[in-house]
């Protein structure tokens, strides 16, 4: 038998478990929200020959210019599908190192990734790429499209427009963002802790020397944290300055507001001018106490919100919609085990909520005062052992996710890193978002869910284990060595095979 092998056959051409869809359904899915969750959602759907219709509210882009940081796990899922070299082209690349708190330390040793660097690039290049990666695929997207109701039954879900129309489809999913209408109308409970403190956040040039900033910051910082400046270069700022009791929640910032703040903070407006853009953004913590209710689910800020530090906001919205997209095309192509798209609930709630504790943690440790400088102090100095800097950079950046799927090895419902393999790299053999096997052994076999599943066998590729088997997300779904069990995991994350 040969030592390397990739085995690999189209969807069209084998599946035989799909069913027609039933000619009521205008679409398989209506996503409503066209941001980052909502685009990822669309194109892994697009990848199983899901019809997707994507609703966007607004009519243009967002005419700020946010500076976003995509992390490990996520550019990992992005190269995972073929888009990472073409985002990164737009974006600069930082060393993954203080992130928690904004505690500036380096980065941990080892983050066991191909990718580990913080990708900033600007969040509308990044929605405007995402979103034509789906529409490339097939997704049709509609602007200037609000959903105001929808009902469903057994058989699907009838979406109600602002405009009156009325659209049908096996699914809809909420990526409306955290005021979300979709999980509003399905009367999800958003449990959590209420905004107790705003901040303004903002990026604008400034006329004081930038020793004069740099000084103001470092007094400023003595007795509060949430007070920062950081230099963009050419003249540039990213200002994060406290609310106060300027504007309101339901106006966007002025440039007159961080001038008054500033002033009220450092003495000084510094001489602010010429913004890009400016927002304001509260403390609040809050998970939907479900992510579905039958044929109606929901992802991203529709799902959970947080404080923006340590970024991971937009990385928890795309992470999700990876979970789900395989999943819920698997549900509609009629090849998805009972239980599968339940899983989506069970492995994202834990995740979200564990990233709405450590965004508390890390406000509590921004908050001025002795006692939250003391435990500040403190973090900071055991962050100079690796193993701590490694576990909390490891939580933001998502690169320790491990999914519950029972007893077994390490490894099992961890993430595969990229690797070599004698097809090269393993990443660039997940772009149509099938599993994988990956065989050391070169005897075993996933042949009667070719439809589903490609196999590769390679002796020499890592990890040394004897097999994996992959899910569409990269996350292991099975480790060992005997068919039997290899095929029992199969059905249970990829159905009956086919006949």
């Amino acid at each position: 038998m040969s030592a390397s092998r990739l085995t690999t056959e189209s969807a069209a051409e084998n599946d035989s478990s799909g069913t027609d869809p039933a000619p009521h359904h205008d679409f398989d899915v209506v996503i409503a929200g066209c941001g980052p969750t909502g685009s990822m959602l669309a194109a892994e759907l697009r990848l199983h020959d899901v019809r997707v219709l994507v609703l966007e509210r607004d009519t243009e882009p967002a005419s700020y210019v946010r500076i976003v940081g995509l992390h490990i796990r996520s550019l990992e899922l992005l190269a995972m599908r073929g888009l990472l070299e073409s985002i990164a082209e737009h974006g600069r690349r930082r060393p993954a190192a203080g992130f928690f708190a904004a505690i500036a330390k380096p980065a941990p040793k080892d983050l066991d990734s191909a990718h580990d660097f913080l990708l900033g690039i600007p969040q509308p290049v990044v929605v405007g790429l995402l979103e034509a990666h789906a529409v490339e695929l097939g997704a049709e997207v509609r602007h200037g499209r609000t959903v105001t109701g929808f009902e469903q039954d057994e058989d699907g879900v009838t979406v109600a427009l602002a405009d009156g129309e009325r659209v049908r489809a096996r699914f809809l999913v909420g990526c409306d963002g955290g005021r979300s209408t979709v999980r509003k109308l399905l009367g999800i409970d958003f449990p959590g802790v209420p905004t107790r403190n705003e901040t303004l956040m903002g990026e604008m040039e400034a006329e004081a020397p930038q020793a004069e900033i740099a000084a103001k910051v470092a007094k400023v910082q003595a007795t509060d944290r949430t007070f920062s400046i950081t230099p963009f270069g050419g003249g540039r700022y990213r200002v994060i300055v406290p609310a106060g009791e300027v504007g309101t929640r339901t106006q966007p910032p002025s440039l007159e507001d961080f001038q008054r703040q500033l002033s009220a903070f450092a003495g000084t407006d510094l001489g602010v001018h010429s913004p890009t853009w400016l927002s304001r953004f509260g403390d609040a913590t809050r998970l939907a106490e479900h992510y579905r209710v039958g044929r109606v689910l929901l992802a991203g800020d529709a799902a959970h919100i947080h404080p923006p530090i340590g970024g991971q906001g937009l990385n928890l919205g795309i992470q999700d919609a990876f979970n789900l997209g395989w999943k819920l095309a698997a549900q509609v192509q009629g090849w998805a085990p009972e239980a599968l798209l339940d899983t989506y609930e069970a492995e994202r709630h834990p995740v979200a909520a564990d990233v709405l504790d450590n965004t508390r943690a890390q406000m509590e440790l921004l908050a001025p005062g002795p006692g939250p400088q003391a435990v500040r102090r403190l973090v900071s100095e055991l962050l100079d052992f690796d193993e701590v800097n490694r576990l909390l950079t490891g939580k933001i950046t998502a690169v320790d996710v491990r999914y519950d799927f029972g007893e077994g090895p390490d490894l099992l419902g961890r993430r595969q890193r990229d690797i070599e393999t004698s097809h090269g790299r393993l990443y660039d053999l997940l772009h149509r978002g099938r599993g994988l096997l990956l065989d050391r052994t070169a005897r075993l076999t996933s042949a009667r869910w070719s439809d589903r599943v490609d196999h590769l066998a390679d002796t020499t590729a890592e990890p040394e284990v004897p097999a994996l088997l992959l899910r569409p997300d990269g996350h292991i779904a099975w480790v060992g060595d005997d068919q039997r069990d290899l095929d029992d995991q199969l059905v249970r994350w990829f159905g009956e095979p086919t006949a």
